[in-house]
């Protein structure tokens, strides 16, 4: 259910401010709307305002649309012509289409800057030793480096590990880290990333072995859900996990690890309790993860947090300042997003980064599960696709439209509605493809892992 709301309020959100841009820049032009939906097909609910405007909801939650007063779409009073959509100038036309996917833009700089101003939780950029044989491992890289720039740029958190190797990785064959070891002493590593793979656009920190610092943790106890396998079974928060099915636990992964492994069956615990030893059996209910089936107690470990404290910051800053890193955010991701587009179509980037309603409503339910912070950058990235894919210049989104109407101002003439028609079967067959290659990864994703 969560997820479901989380979806839905991602949907509406970015719906109605896409629809607003083309609502409130038409408003200004002069030109009447008729009806303002969020969704398609059948309308469930309407109200009509003082203006005239119907504003609907609609029984299709996946977008949206505003309805203006045009000749081409019925006949209209002579008294309302000046109203009318296609009697508007060329430059009023098209800061109408241009405004929605604008809006997106605008909104995801909004939301950048709120979180700027705000705070955000951050990791810091402390890695943990990389796995054998992974780029980072071959680089030297070591448990307890902290990454201070990529590629020359600052890094400041965890996150702008992620972004700015995703970044500066794409198209190169070598990547250059400069690194804090824990006796302060400057390192430069560079990364062999030719190899990288096509999962390399989805995990790029983990495919080149840049792993979270994680503190080691001993198999005790921290919070339990309260209706989880292990609060049931009669665990407490502060109980040792000496051993499972007479095995012994080293540290928290061990006890992870024999859960994990054990969906479903019957498990035998040996608890360390106030001096006391007793056993205990449970069985780990069997979750879906990426495709896999995996065990789970509803039990979380014991963690210092002042030492937990250490590994983490609030990265805040001044309105001013704030604004400049929502700016550079909204400008960086809307090109790379380009950037990706194009470098699919040319080949070089893997299809299986599109990604459908499923991936967005399961992301969408991930960062609500993380928090508001969380929530809200998601909502911000999600807004920039949104607003970058409607500009593309293809036929049936904002783009296309706009493509049209360069070609009037090139021609000095509309264009034909003959090959508006040709265009409108071409944008359908490309949203269709579209559509479908970004259903199937989901459904990949889903089921396969």
């Amino acid at each position: 259910m969560q997820t479901l709301f989380a979806f839905l309020a991602t949907l509406a959100i970015l719906i109605v401010f896409h629809e607003l841009g083309h609502y409130l820049v038409a408003r200004w032009a002069g030109v009447k709307v008729l009806r303002f939906s969020v969704g398609f097909g059948q309308v469930i609910a309407r109200r009509e305002d003082r203006h005239g405007t119907e504003w609907a909801l609609s029984a299709i939650p996946l977008g949206g649309y505003v309805k203006m007063l045009d000749e081409r779409e019925a006949p209209v009073p002579a008294d309302l012509l000046p109203r009318a959509f296609n009697r508007q100038s060329l430059a009023k036309r098209a800061a109408i289409v241009a405004a929605g996917p604008l809006a997106n833009l605008l909104l995801a700089i909004l939301l950048f800057w709120g979180l700027f101003m705000v705070g955000v939780p951050v990791l810091k950029p402390i890695l943990g030793a990389p796995p054998s044989g992974t780029a980072a491992a071959l680089a030297g890289i070591r448990s307890g480096d902290t990454v201070v720039s990529v590629e020359g740029e600052t890094v400041e958190s965890f996150q702008d590990l992620h972004w700015l190797v995703l970044k500066h990785a794409v198209g190169q064959d070598s990547l250059r880290l400069e690194t804090l070891d824990k006796d302060n002493h400057l390192a430069y590593r560079n990364l062999d990333v030719s190899g990288r793979g096509e999962d390399f656009e989805q995990s790029p920190l983990k495919v080149l072995g840049l792993q979270r610092f994680m503190l080691p943790l001993e198999p005790i106890l921290g919070d339990l859900l309260p209706d989880g396998e292990a609060a049931r079974a009669g665990l407490r928060s502060g109980d040792r996990i000496l051993a499972i099915q007479g095995l012994p636990l080293a540290d928290w992964d061990a006890l992870v690890n024999q859960v994990r492994n054990a969906p479903g069956q019957p498990l035998e615990f040996l608890v360390e309790r106030q001096g006391s030893r007793l056993t205990l059996h449970l069985t780990p209910r069997a979750d879906q993860v990426d495709g896999q089936t995996i065990g789970r107690i509803g039990a979380g470990p014991r963690v210092d947090q002042e030492t937990l404290a250490t590994l983490r910051s609030v990265a805040s800053y001044g309105p001013l300042d704030a604004l400049g890193r929502a700016l550079t955010r909204t400008w960086e991701l809307s090109a790379f997003s380009l950037e990706m587009l194009g470098r699919m179509i040319m080949g070089q980037v893997s299809l299986k980064n599109l990604s459908g309603p499923i991936t967005i409503a399961d992301y969408a339910g991930q960062s609500a599960e993380s928090g508001l912070d969380a929530f809200v950058a998601f909502l911000a990235l999600v807004s920039i696709s949104l607003g970058v894919l409607n500009l593309l210049p293809v036929p049936l989104l904002d783009g296309g439209h706009l493509l049209y109407y360069f070609a009037e101002f090139l021609t000095g003439r509309s264009v034909s509605e003959r090959v508006q028609e040709i265009g409108q079967k071409i944008g359908i067959l490309l949203l269709s493809l579209l559509m479908f290659l970004a259903l199937y990864n989901d459904l990949q994703r889903l089921f396969v892992g």
